[in-house]
């Protein structure tokens, strides 16, 4: 059979596997979208129908290429495939079974932003003081809970030992409330929710397991209890289950990951078999070796032994640096000379941090050498404040329960109606339990609210309603367009003329573009299915491997990905691993785990680096490297000693000597040179959402003062705030 022919033994060994339940164990590179894609194409030519499999993945991106891969295998069969993120699948099953649980099918779903605003709403209106928890801290906590399946009640009763415990317990459930009166649930609930749903009607259970025959789950080693649990729920004496992964590839147990559901497997579903895929296809002898002389330190690992046919390889490089500033100076001299040696594109090279923080020197350097990046896991496009915006009207004109999508654009643009009328507002809604979307309507019986407000409020809902009207009678596009021209959302910004404004100016031309072409593949498409669509994206998935820059992420972002050269930047202790002095072993064996995730990324070349000290929480660090450092293989790396001084290499222009830099154009290359500004939207990586109220100094000694929204107003060297515009 061709689908067959391109595999090696092990890999068709685990296609053609299908009588029983099994687990695929595929280390790093050896071809596990591969088999999964040959799998499911051996499937639906002979056994299967397509939406008799269930296969779940956990990025939008991946099951993007694995469904394209399927086509090219077997045909357009593949289109009616049920693949993609567990969020997006069950969300699916939730829009049409909605009713069940006394929802309508045009929910919102709120991303973490939108969440932590109605922990903030929530805080706010009952007065709730917590010292030490901000709204952030907070909907992380409920988010934890959720995903272990704990509810409030069952919170507040057994687990809340403090008075603070008990406060977060109150904030838990009344955000709950909040979320089913404004017709939303959050990431987590698309979780929570099928399982709910299954377990109250069983009829719609019988339904989902008639259906799903076969359910493949890639990446199973980064599933959570909830996750776990609708596999099961869905699992049936006839069903077959597969599942996909590497346990020593598993780094989310911060976010609820459950590495025993890898290693029970075998225990928690009947008669499974294990099967192994060990041939790495991506990365050098020397590279592999280095990354098993590390994860072999973590005790109770599926037993398995990774090899390649590929070359011995390089050495790993070793480079010890002075401070930050060194290291990233040391870390673009070494990208002109991988590049130039290798004859590489910028694209064939990325950069890996441990956190976000560290990118600043990285990218300071990178614009100095004239070299173009790419930041992956920044802020993401749709998670920007002016397209934020405009989605929350979408989502208003789709979804009027929606309390938190009708505070962000109450007053935006300005219309005069200020925060203590909107309060009043929302006073008069809670006491008639009517949604603040009707208390528009009937603003004049706020007798709180001024006249001239009044008739703003009436003024604005006169405004939704239009569109509300329109957009059963407009294409996405046209409606989305004809709002924005409306409310004069880009006449603004071009006034303001500023950077920031222009940039914002831009991201609007972006999304009105995106909405236009969202239309013209899907144009039968609703409000709510672009909806349903950009609320899941993440930024991995808006990861383009095209355009010819340096790929700049963090680790975490890189799972999946493959470069012929690696940079693994920040290698102390307390950054990498982070915080080992307060962590259990078990996190320090995930971190040990992260390390060999980013060591597996390279293909022909791995180089690490490590400062001697670093500026950290204002005031300089002396550091330690990381103790993976000294659990490498020695005969696997050589050290290099940085801290040579910062003179720039001097770019030369291609005159076909191998030894010679040629600078490559990247179309793109525009990095972000904004300046601050007084009246600025500023991301802190530890403060959260800030706006810039003053600025004073310039160069090194600069200050910046900020009003955080969980924080109140801060004082911050500009040179190491690591400030991200939004």
């Amino acid at each position: 059979m061709k689908i067959l022919d391109s595999l090696n033994d092990a890999q068709k060994v685990a296609v053609e596997h299908n009588s029983t339940h099994h687990i695929i164990v595929a280390g790093a590179g050896s071809g596990k979208t591969k088999v999964l894609t040959h799998k499911i194409a051996y499937l639906l030519k002979d056994d299967y129908d397509p939406e008799n499999i269930l296969a779940l993945t956990f990025t939008n991106k991946a099951a993007g290429e694995m469904k394209e891969r399927i086509k090219k295998l077997i045909g357009a069969k593949a289109d009616k495939l049920w693949m993609g993120t567990f969020h997006s699948l069950f969300a699916r099953i939730l829009r049409a079974e909605a009713d069940k649980l006394n929802y309508k099918p045009n929910f919102s779903i709120y991303d973490r932003e939108d969440s932590v605003s109605l922990v903030n709403n929530i805080l706010q209106e009952f007065n709730i003081s917590l010292d030490n928890f901000s709204a952030s801290n907070i909907q992380h906590k409920i988010s934890n809970l959720k995903n272990q399946m704990i509810n409030p009640d069952e919170f507040i009763k057994h687990m809340a030992e403090s008075l603070p415990d008990q406060k977060i317990g109150e904030v838990y459930k009344e955000y709950n409330k909040r979320l089913f009166e404004n017709n939303s649930m959050d990431f987590d609930d698309l979780l929570l929710k099928p399982i709910e749903l299954f377990n109250i009607n069983s009829r719609v259970l019988q339904k989902y397991r008639k259906q799903f025959k076969y359910i493949l789950v890639d990446e199973y080693q980064d599933t959570n209890k909830a996750q776990y649990e609708v596999v099961s729920l869905l699992t049936t004496p006839k069903t077959i289950v597969c599942v996909v992964g590497d346990d020593a590839q598993s780094i989310y147990g911060w976010r609820g990951a459950e590495i025993k559901n890898m290693h029970n497997f075998s225990k928690d579903f009947a008669k499974a078999k294990v099967l192994k895929l060990e041939q790495n296809y991506r990365s050098t002898k020397m590279i592999l070796a280095a990354a098993d002389s590390v994860i072999r330190k973590n005790p109770d690992q599926i037993e398995k032994t990774l090899w390649t046919d590929n070359d011995e390889g390089e050495l790993l490089s070793l480079i010890k640096c002075a401070d930050e500033k060194d290291e990233a100076f040391q870390i673009a001299k070494m990208i002109k000379k991988e590049v130039t040696s290798k004859k590489l594109s910028f694209n064939d090279v990325a950069i890996l941090y441990r956190i976000n923080s560290q990118s600043r020197a990285l990218e300071e350097a990178l614009r100095k050498e004239k070299i173009p990046y790419k930041i992956v896991g920044g802020v993401e496009f749709y998670r920007r404040k002016e397209v934020k915006d405009i989605i929350a009207y979408l989502r208003m004109l789709a979804n009027q329960a929606d309390e938190e999508s009708l505070l962000r654009i109450m007053n935006f643009p300005q219309r005069g109606i200020g925060n203590t009328s909107i309060s009043k507002m929302i006073g008069f809604a809670r006491k008639l339990e009517v949604s603040l979307f009707d208390t528009m309507s009937r603003v004049f019986e706020v007798i709180e609210v001024k006249e001239r407000i009044q008739k703003n409020v009436k003024g604005f809902k006169l405004l939704l309603n239009k569109y509300i009207e329109l957009k059963d009678q407009l294409s996405l596009s046209e409606l989305t367009s004809a709002l924005v021209d409306e409310l004069g959302i880009l006449r603004i910004y071009k006034e303001e003329n500023t950077q920031e404004s222009k940039a914002r100016f831009e991201n609007v031309q972006e999304l009105l573009h995106g909405i236009s072409e969202f239309s013209k593949e899907n144009p039968k498409a609703t409000i709510d299915d672009f909806l349903a669509e950009v609320s899941l994206i993440a930024g991995i998935d808006q990861y383009d491997e095209q355009n010819n820059a340096i790929t700049m992420m963090t680790i975490h972002s890189a799972k999946g990905l493959e470069f012929p050269v690696v940079f693994i930047s920040g290698l102390e202790e307390d950054i990498f691993p982070l915080n080992p002095k307060f962590d259990s072993d078990s996190r320090v064996e995930e971190e040990r785990r992260l390390f060999y995730v980013a060591i597996t990324r390279a293909k022909i070349k791995a180089i690490l680096t490590y400062a001697r000290s670093r500026y950290r929480f204002g005031e300089v660090a002396y550091q330690s490297r990381s103790r993976f450092l000294d659990e490498l293989d020695e005969a696997t790396y050589e050290e290099l000693s940085g801290g040579i001084g910062r003179k720039s290499s001097r770019r030369r222009k291609a005159s076909g000597s191998d030894d010679e830099y040629y600078q490559e154009s990247y179309d793109d290359f525009d990095q972000d040179r904004r300046s601050l500004r007084v009246g600025s939207r500023v991301i802190h990586e530890i403060f959260g959402n800030g706006k810039i109220l003053a600025l004073a100094g310039m160069g090194d000694t600069q200050k910046v003062t900020i009003s955080f929204e969980e924080h109140g107003n801060k004082q911050l060297l500009v040179k190491f705030a690591n400030l991200k515009l939004v």
